[in-house]
């Protein structure tokens, strides 16, 4: 639990614009689930999001707050191809499926980023980006 508050505080200490992007991914990923928790969309995104998440404080425990936390979101992969190949099953113009393009698009975008920064750490950009590790 500690490792997860030490988690949430160096990301808070990024640029503004990445914690508002931090905070837009995880209103889609964590919060906004919990209103479709009787929908197996609501339930996959959720435990996929706290999967990540663990993974990530994992990650950050060992070594700070490195390029590599993005190896975390790789179980968005398969998520998002499933969520993708599910927006025409949502109720068309529906709150519900302007979610699901949203987790969709942001998390792909996500992805990206993220792939960038594991490639950049495997390249040999291994120094903490926020501080040592704790």
């Amino acid at each position: 639990m500690i490792a997860m508050i030490d988690f949430m505080r160096a990301m808070l200490t990024l640029p503004k614009p990445l914690v508002a992007w931090v905070m837009l991914l995880m209103a889609v990923n964590i919060v906004i689930p919990f209103a479709y928790l009787t929908t197996i969309e609501g339930q996959v995104v959720l435990g996929t999001a706290l999967v990540g998440a663990l993974i990530q404080v994992a990650i950050f425990s060992r070594k700070g707050f490195v390029r590599l936390l993005g190896i975390g979101h790789i179980l968005w992969i398969p998520m998002v191809w499933w969520l993708w190949e599910r927006l025409d099953l949502a109720a068309p113009a529906g709150f519900f499926q302007y979610w699901l393009v949203a987790v969709v698009v942001l998390n792909t975008i996500s992805l990206v980023i993220d792939a960038s920064d594991v490639f950049r750490y495997w390249n040999g950009e291994r120094d903490p980006q926020l501080g040592p590790p704790n």
